[in-house]
């Protein structure tokens, strides 16, 4: 692959979204987990603006049975917008929905075989160019406005070095196994050689304590490995076996991400991030600060 391949401008992004949503029953029974709100934004909202920061165009929505309303939220609600206009309301609070046509597309993947059959449901879409993915699951926030939110810090790492490039993040070494983790090599500055990838090792055999954090930036080629790829971890097709295939024959490397994440995959987490997120609101920081305070007091 030449090195011009290798650089060609990130337009696309992946979001898997076919996902039961399961450990968030009975809520999920109808609702797709990714709309369910941190604060009043859309789960999924967080990641397409996330997108849009680092200048991507194209959204691909790789979905399952009961998904549509993802779709939905973001077409144009005609009653519900012409309502609010008559009664004088402020439709800029749906700005973030609204898609210039054609740069919403959605391909289903029919069985639940893991994230690397999910990403791979989607070749048709993604074509021969580099692509991004995101999952909305990872809530990932900048820690300023200078940064930028995670894809935008690795939009910036891949214009200098091209090739592949996944996030990551340092975590404790007994949560390792949960995680996909990298084997570094050299270090520059945010960026580090990955010599190798593990799905969910044991801690004892895990290469570092650096997971990788739900956002990719990948080239192509990696749609035909994963035609071959045989199930790993969990029985599932898995987009680290794939990546991990990749490494020797195109450069590969991990941005650390500079911000917080929150697993928003566990309620626990999907509580942390609406309560974060809230308490830094102008708009109603302070109130809620007051009601956390005299809870914590009880």
């Amino acid at each position: 692959m030449s090195n011009t391949t290798q650089r060609k401008p990130i337009r696309k992004a992946v979001f898997p979204v076919a996902g039961l949503g399961t450990r968030f029953l009975p809520a999920t029974k109808v609702v797709p987990k990714e709309l369910l709100p941190i604060v009043d934004r859309p789960l999924i909202q967080y990641a397409i603006d996330e997108a849009r920061e680092a200048g991507i165009e194209q959204m691909i929505f790789v979905t399952g049975r009961g998904k549509t309303a993802l779709v939905e939220n973001f077409d144009i609600a005609y009653e519900l917008e012409s309502t609010m206009e008559a009664r004088g309301k402020d439709l800029s609070v749906l700005d973030a929905t609204r898609f210039i046509p054609g740069n919403l597309m959605t391909v289903r993947q029919q069985v639940p075989l893991g994230l690397g059959h999910a990403i791979w449901c989607a070749r048709a879409i993604v074509g021969d160019e580099p692509f991004a993915i995101l999952l909305p699951d990872e809530l990932m926030v900048g820690h300023n406005a200078d940064t930028g939110g995670c894809m935008k810090q690795m939009v910036e790492a891949y214009d200098e070095v091209g090739g592949n490039l996944i996030s990551v993040l340092e975590v404790p070494r007994e949560e390792v196994s949960s995680y996909g983790v990298i084997d570094p090599g050299a270090t520059h500055g945010v960026m580090t050689v990955v010599n190798g990838l593990v799905e969910k090792p044991p801690m004892a055999l895990a290469p570092s304590n650096k997971i990788i954090s739900g956002r990719y930036i990948l080239q192509p080629e990696v749609m035909r490995t994963l035609e071959t790829q045989e199930k790993g971890a969990g029985g599932e097709i898995q987009l680290t076996d794939a990546m991990a295939r990749m490494i020797g024959t195109q450069p590969f490397h991990a941005v650390t991400f500079n911000g917080r994440r929150f697993d928003c995959g566990s309620k626990t987490g999907f509580v942390e991030a609406t309560l974060a997120l809230a308490l830094e609101r102008e708009d109603m920081g302070a109130e809620i600060r007051a009601i956390a305070e005299r809870l914590l007091a009880r």
